[in-house]
């Protein structure tokens, strides 16, 4: 976009997908996969008070703490992330690039500090494109084996601070497994296992039990506004890039934006 100075924040912003830090974890995990969104506005009293994600749902729902509760008795409140920015409405756009280089949400309050709206980066992507080729934005690809247990993978997220994976059989490529994944496959357990049976449901859960299929990928050479819209149209967080009829590796909402 060639004027993109002259486009404002409330130009572009979502409507505020909010959780109650009361709520339970069940509810935000539901409202994040029926709305598409990552990560969630958490309130109090109507006061903002952080964000809720996936990753933060599944490293809790995860954790020896929560081993016998069931996904419907832990509350928002466990999974708060406290650094979330903000802007307001009548703002340029441009303010938001840096923000969303360093935030996965941008907050809009009006002048009063009234919550309005939201602005993440697919919504930032529908009017900003990034210059240059696919090959310019793409990050490194991932892997790991289907028959890898997801409590490794999970640890290789968390220490590695990766946040998808492409899922292989030797040199086989079966999918991609994401944050989104694991939060569902944790929350599915919680859910219907007891509680003294759940730390040994999840300890032999497999990598290739919770990923998904089939992988959309495309080639090297896709135009990134084609990248861009299928992200959008599927509202999906990242596709993976082919060369030579391997995965070399990914587009992601945080990679596109970091290329404004």
């Amino acid at each position: 976009m060639s004027d993109r100075f002259q486009v404002l924040v409330k130009d572009v912003m979502a409507k505020p997908i909010t959780i109650a830090k009361s709520a339970f974890v069940s509810e935000a995990l539901e409202k994040m996969l029926g709305e598409g969104v990552d990560p969630l506005i958490v309130t109090n009293n109507g006061t903002v008070i952080g964000t809720t994600s996936r990753a933060a749902i599944a490293e809790t729902l995860g954790s020896r703490k929560t081993q016998a509760l069931k996904a419907t008795s832990i509350h928002v409140a466990n999974t708060v992330e406290e650094n979330f920015t903000s802007a307001y409405p009548d703002q340029s756009i441009d303010v938001l690039v840096p923000l969303l280089q360093h935030y996965k949400l941008v907050v809009v309050f009006d002048a009063e500090h009234r919550l309005i709206g939201q602005v993440t980066a697919g919504d930032l992507l529908k009017v900003l494109r990034p210059a240059g080729g696919t090959l310019d934005v793409m990050e490194p690809a991932h892997t790991i084996q289907g028959e890898e247990r997801a409590v490794h993978l999970r640890r290789r997220m968390l220490d590695g601070e990766i946040d998808r994976f492409i899922v292989e059989d030797g040199d086989t490529v079966l999918g991609i497994v994401t944050e989104t994944d694991v939060a569902k496959a944790l929350h599915a357990i919680k859910d219907l296992v007891e509680g003294t049976h759940q730390d040994y449901r999840i300890r032999n859960l497999l990598v290739r039990d919770i990923m998904s299929t089939p992988l959309i990928a495309m080639d090297a050479d896709t135009d990134i506004s084609d990248i861009i819209d299928l992200m959008l149209k599927k509202n999906i967080s990242s596709v993976p890039i082919r060369q030579n009829n391997r995965i070399t590796g990914v587009v992601t909402r945080s990679s596109l934006v970091q290329a404004l």
